[in-house]
């Protein structure tokens, strides 16, 4: 009775824990996308796509030049699912011209999806993972070779087979020792699914008393797929290969309908030994098994001698990396379940098997990835450190959205560990001066009104004097607001900020997105405050995007394990500056490139884009910062030490560097800056600061919030005059030496 109840509670029950399995965005394709024909094909193998001359199945393609024939895998989405397809796909000059359905009356299509690269897992306390699968939609072929290999007479017997435990026994008896097995399919499910490893003859007799209980209360379709899903077939690391379709991504990197006769006899082999046949380590004990597999299959007449024949000379055909995920992105999966955990139970993230839509893209990871690498080797080469002593951390993000793109937590970006990206709390510097400027510009300044850099002394409230330097050890006298902000005047930006008011730029930063607390002294406004890259990029995120703020999102849905949507991640936009505020400010943050502490990206870019930014720099050289952003990509990057040592780097020294290698690598347009109706151009007498005439050479035209611009216009007729009599004058005087000289 009691072994009765044991074995309808637990097949009635939840059988399995099933991991998260978070997937990168799917990549869509559509006529207009601007896309490199080398990025596709990187995507498709990434993805497990087999190149072949004929696309005929699921899972292969065939590319021509900038001409690609894809047969798509079925996925389901979130918002429904995708159907396989093959379709003929043009690019001209790194732009999708058109798609065209072969399979369904060769219509146009206007975009197309392919299934996402799964990029990790969060697992269970058992540390199992098992993609299940229907019986239904089990290959035949694997079916027929695991009974042809394991259990011949599984749909005739009733739990176990006592010819099968004869047969094994006597050859057992003639070999002298455990040769054969005569455990049935259903045995070996009872046996890993109810009972320990013991090998004692009281858990012999369980095992057969509780196959015969199985088979009584649920049908050989109900066991055999519990076995297909159940059964150990390797071990990854820690994590435990449960079930054909997993073990099917785990040693050929594709889903388990894209498998082959001999893929299948390969499976089906291992199932006696994981270990001692796996084909990553022994392979030619693997092939042997396999060939065996085959053999029992036409035996059993599930094959023809043919087909085994020409099965036994194809290759294992295992891939050749060592896991599930050729790839590990830690920094990012931390993010994840962060975002996750606002709104799931732990135990639900490693448990339920939720898939979750993340926005990671896999191609801008890897080019950050690289340009990380890159850039710190040379910052340490440069400087004459020892390799490992700078760390890094980047984030970047979709500027229109807030998609979170790529993150990387350390210079080791594929370990597990502190990810300085969302937990690294350092000094951000004068990266907090555009919240200055831009609450001075929501307070009625322009670009060109005069701001005073000169020296200054304030009393703290310990009794100390603060006296603020700039970089350059000088003043500069009173310059434009717009060359404070471009050249980064510590002294200029203290007088401004105390001027507009400290409590206005705080509202200022928290309408940014800053959630920090920040402590209301003068001293924040050259950035003695903390915050992540990941605040940083938050805060940036709300400029680069025209003035909305929207929440960084690593997900974008998360549905069930039978692919019922649970919740989408939609975007959230709230407006909290105007476009015009934003415009100047942005146009000053273009300027820092051009012309002030960001114009090494002039030369360090090997592509002629524009581009909007500001660097930052701490105290001591401690901490090293960028944060700029182009038309598709904004990026935040950190440079230091984890001991808070200084690294000798300001930010144009060293995170600038790091940022401009990620770009080359991703190839970016410059960035657009649209004209809000309430924003016109004055062109302006840089002399006088007022609006130009014909007369004044030099005009600069400056962009003001309507009704802003200076209506008085400059005295430059004198000035000119007074220039081309100078010039006039100077002529006469040379002519007039020429003529001595001659004569």
């Amino acid at each position: 009775l009691y072994l009765d109840l044991l074995v309808k509670s637990k097949f009635n029950g939840k059988r399995w824990e099933l991991p998260t399995r978070v997937y990168a965005r799917p990549l869509e394709l559509y006529p207009g996308k601007k896309i490199e024909p080398y990025l596709i094909e990187k995507e498709l193998k990434r993805l497990g796509y087999i190149s072949s001359s004929v696309v005929a199945k699921s899972g292969t393609f065939l590319r021509k030049g900038d001409r690609f024939y894809i047969f798509t895998r079925k996925f389901t989405f979130w918002d429904g699912e995708e159907p396989a397809k093959r379709v003929r796909l043009l690019i001209r000059n790194g732009e999708v011209l058109s798609i065209k359905d072969l399979s369904r009356g060769k219509r146009y299509l206007s975009i197309i999806r392919l299934d996402p690269i799964l990029i990790g897992s969060f697992y269970p306390k058992t540390n199992e993972d098992r993609i299940l699968i229907k019986l239904k939609d089990t290959p035949k072929l694997l079916i027929y070779a695991l009974i042809s290999i394991e259990d011949k007479n599984y749909y005739k017997h009733h739990g176990i087979d006592p010819k099968a435990l004869i047969r094994a026994l006597l050859a057992n008896i003639r070999a002298g020792a455990t040769v054969q097995g005569g455990s049935t399919i259903t045995q070996q499910l009872v046996k890993n699914f109810y009972l320990s490893s013991e090998r004692t003859l009281w858990r012999k007799l369980n095992e057969a008393i509780m196959a015969i209980l199985l088979e009584l209360h649920y049908s050989k379709d109900e066991i055999l797929e519990t076995y297909i899903n159940e059964v150990f077939l390797g071990q990854q690391g820690r994590y435990a290969v449960h079930g054909f379709a997993l073990a099917s991504e785990f040693y050929f990197g594709r889903p388990l309908n894209e498998l082959k006769l001999h893929h299948f006899a390969l499976l089906a082999g291992i199932v006696k030994g994981p270990s001692y046949y796996n084909p990553k380590r022994h392979p030619k004990r693997a092939l042997k098994r396999r060939n065996q597999v085959i053999d029992a299959m036409v035996r059993n007449g599930y094959i023809t001698a043919e087909e085994a024949e020409a099965a036994k000379k194809r290759k294992l055909g295992v891939v050749k990396h060592a896991g599930l995920h050729t790839r590990f992105y830690p920094a990012f999966m931390d993010l994840v379940r962060r975002q996750l955990r606002e709104d799931y139970k732990e135990s639900d993230i490693t448990t339920e098997g939720l898939k979750v839509f993340s926005t990671l893209s896999p191609y801008v990871q890897e080019m950050v990835e690289k340009g990380v690498q890159k850039g710190l080797s040379s910052l340490e080469r440069r400087r004459g450190l020892k390799r490992g002593t700078l760390q890094c951390a980047v984030v970047v993000t979709n500027p229109k959205n807030g998609d979170v793109l790529a993150i990387i937590g350390g210079r080791n970006s594929s370990m597990y560990g502190f990810n300085r990206a969302l937990d690294a709390v350092r000094q951000i510097g004068s990266l907090i001066k555009p919240a200055v400027y831009l609450t001075a510009i929501e307070e009625g300044y322009t670009l060109i009104t005069p701001i005073r850099d000169y020296p200054i002394s304030l009393r703290q409230k310990n009794g100390s004097i603060w006296r603020p330097k700039n970089y350059d050890h000088t003043y500069h006298g009173v310059v434009p607001l717009h060359v404070a902000l471009s050249h980064s005047y510590n002294l200029a930006t203290v007088r401004l900020g105390l001027k507009i008011g400290l409590k206005d730029v705080l509202i200022t930063l928290k309408k940014l997105g800053v959630k920090r607390k920040i402590d209301k002294y003068p001293s924040m406004l050259l950035g003695a405050v903390s915050m992540t890259p990941f605040e940083v990029t938050q805060m940036y995120q709300s400029i680069a995007s025209g003035g909305f703020y929207t929440p960084l999102r690593a997900i974008r849905a998360v549905v069930t394990s039978d692919g019922l949507p649970l919740k989408r991640y939609g975007i959230s936009v709230k407006k909290v500056f105007s476009s015009e505020s934003i415009f100047l400010l942005n146009t000053m943050l273009k300027e820092v490139v051009k012309e002030g502490t960001g114009r090494p990206l002039r030369y360090l870019l090997n592509r002629d884009i524009e581009v909007a930014g500001k660097t930052g720099t701490t105290n001591d050289l401690r901490d090293s910062w960028f944060a700029g952003f182009t038309n598709e990509y904004l990026s935040v990057v950190w440079v230091g030490r984890d001991d808070n040592k200084p690294c000798g780097l300001t930010g144009s020294s060293g995170a600038l560097r790091i940022w401009a290698d990620i770009m080359n690598l991703l190839r970016p347009s410059s960035i657009v800056l649209i004209k809000p109706t309430g924003i016109e151009y004055v062109l302006i007498d840089p002399v006088s600061n007022l609006r130009a005439n014909s007369y004044c050479e030099n005009a600069v035209a400056f962009p003001f919030i309507k009704g802003t611009a200076p209506i008085k216009m400059a005295s430059c007729e004198k000035r000119y005059f007074y220039i081309k009599n100078k010039e006039k004058k100077k002529r006469r005087k040379g002519i007039l030496q020429w003529l001595r000289d001659l004569f």
